[in-house]
């Protein structure tokens, strides 16, 4: 694993709180200098899995909730996806996972295929869910794996139901300079521009799958070079673009702050950080793992905010041997 860089990773100036990644985005063109290893997915490859009959629902707090089920063994790993997403933020993972464990990717409330929860978007509110989830699944404790916004889910549920958190992997996790985004007025008026972005019109989503400029445009806030990634994955990232919770979601990161409370978490953690993630810095990762004490962050070089599809079978070499060994990854 590579070791964790010495100085913190954040922009300098005004907006230094806003917007703190060094990282821009790249035009389609800059794809030809990506690497061979990058966009190429894993093994078993997911297009072979049959989804829709691993695909059910259960009723959390009287609202259905939708979620993928596949593979068996003594672990289960549960999948948490982030702002914007759905359990086929999972697709490279989910197959090569169930080769070892149970694996199991939910969509939140308010997106994907399941319903807006009865009672307002939080983050304490998504946690509480995920117990629940996994209370009505007869699952004990679970390898909580989150990105983003399911990052700062997963840390939540391993400080409020400690009890329920075997292992946790945080993947270029919200929840750190999310917090000081508010403090500013600039803050919050980026803050509204890239909600607005990330809210659309699904179809509309999909056709820039066939002009590389605009997909460059488009995925380049979250993924480093995204004309690399097959239009296979990526129509299915786009599938639930603009779902209903989107914005209450979006506020509820912005609103919530639990660093002082990082402290708690007891578990080993294995924090992944894409190098060049715009929307969540590498100081974010860094200042994670300060934070945490049974911690250890494994860096991605020329990687965005999606490593999990950006580098799957990096990810998922990484993923399976902390669950194999975390005494290892953390000592």
């Amino acid at each position: 694993m590579a070791e964790s860089p010495i100085e913190r990773v954040y922009r300098r100036g005004p907006l230094r709180n806003v917007w703190p990644s060094t990282a821009r985005p790249l035009t389609h063109r800059a794809a030809r200098k990506a690497d061979a290893s990058y966009g190429v997915s894993d093994t078993p490859d997911w297009r072979n899995v049959d989804w829709p009959a691993h695909t059910k629902q259960v009723e959390i707090n009287g609202r259905s909730v939708n979620y993928v089920d596949i593979g068996r063994g003594t672990q289960t790993v549960l999948f948490i996806h982030g702002l914007g997403g759905s359990w086929q933020n999972w697709l490279e993972n989910l197959p090569r996972t169930a080769e070892h464990c149970r694996a199991i990717a939910l969509d939140l409330p308010g997106f994907g295929r399941s319903e807006m929860p009865a009672d307002p978007i939080s983050i304490t509110g998504f946690a509480a869910t995920v117990d629940a989830f996994c209370e009505a699944l007869g699952l004990g404790p679970v390898v909580l794996v989150g990105n983003s916004m399911g990052g700062f889910t997963a840390a939540e549920v391993a400080i409020q139901h400690p009890e329920r958190a075997e292992l946790l992997v945080l993947v270029d996790a919200a929840g750190i300079s999310s917090a000081n985004v508010t403090r500013s007025r600039p803050g919050e008026r980026l803050a509204r521009q890239l909600m607005m972005r990330g809210q659309g019109d699904p179809e509309a989503a999909k056709r820039m799958l066939t002009r590389p400029g605009y997909m460059a445009l488009g995925m380049g806030l979250v993924a480093r070079y995204p004309t690399r990634i097959s239009k296979e994955l990526l129509s299915e990232q786009l599938l639930t673009f603009g779902d209903a919770g989107f914005s209450d979601a979006f506020e509820a990161i912005l609103s919530y702050d639990f660093r002082h409370r990082l402290g708690e978490i007891g578990c080993p953690v294995l924090v992944i950080q894409g190098e060049n993630d715009i929307l969540v810095p590498l100081g974010d990762a860094i200042e994670f793992c300060e934070l945490i004490p049974s911690s250890e962050l494994l860096t991605m070089a020329d990687t965005g905010h999606v490593p999990m599809f950006e580098r799957p079978v990096q990810f998922n070499d990484a993923l399976l041997d902390f669950i194999a060994a975390p005494t290892a990854a953390t000592g």
